[in-house]
């Protein structure tokens, strides 16, 4: 998802959701920042992340992602926001950092070397970015909220009484919402 600025046509805010792979279950957040030069030869977006990510690509100080070595001159004729988006999500299925040109060594050297402890560090990088998923950067137009009571409530009676979803009724679910809301006002 990318959300562009209510303040400055040149900054988008978004986020990535992972769903498979070493990152799976990742929520990782990004600001993409244009050049005032952006139509011009090798004047590349920048990327960097608000939520940390363990990868060679990434700065680990700055977090912002090597678009440099992906795209060793940047032709806006050729390279649109769609390319660096794509590029941004490869970052998290790409298994051989071999040929990268990288930011984080210390990520690399244990993808080739270490690949046990590089998953444990992903994983820690995963579990990071779902405990911190609700805290928004100030300013950003892509934002997760956590959920009212009533869902969480309405989530629990759903696993209770619906075996089948497929076999579910609309009467069903408006009985089930019914008494979640009930259930949260009470509370």
């Amino acid at each position: 998802m990318l959300v562009p600025s209510l303040d400055d046509l040149r900054t988008f805010y978004g986020f990535i959701f992972v769903r498979r792979g070493p990152y799976a279950n990742g929520i990782f957040k990004f600001q993409l920042q244009v050049p005032p030069a952006y139509n011009d030869k090798n004047t590349w977006p920048q990327i960097t992340f608000t939520t940390f990510v363990y990868n060679p690509c990434v700065d680990p100080v700055t977090w912002e992602l090597d678009v440099k070595s992906a795209f060793p001159v940047w032709n806006p004729h050729k390279h649109y926001l769609v390319t660096i988006l794509t590029y941004l999500k490869k970052i998290f299925y790409s298994k051989d950092f071999t040929s990268t040109i990288v930011r984080n060594q210390e990520a690399k050297e244990l993808a080739i070397h270490n690949p046990e402890l590089y998953r444990k560090k992903i994983g820690q990088c995963v579990l990071q970015s779902q405990e911190t998923m609700f805290e928004n950067l100030e300013g950003s137009t892509a934002v997760i909220k956590e959920d009212q009571p009533v869902y969480a409530t309405f989530r629990s009676l759903l696993k209770a009484n619906v075996e089948d979803p497929a076999s579910v009724s609309r009467k069903v679910i408006l009985d089930l919402v019914a008494e979640a809301t009930a259930n949260t006002t009470t509370s």
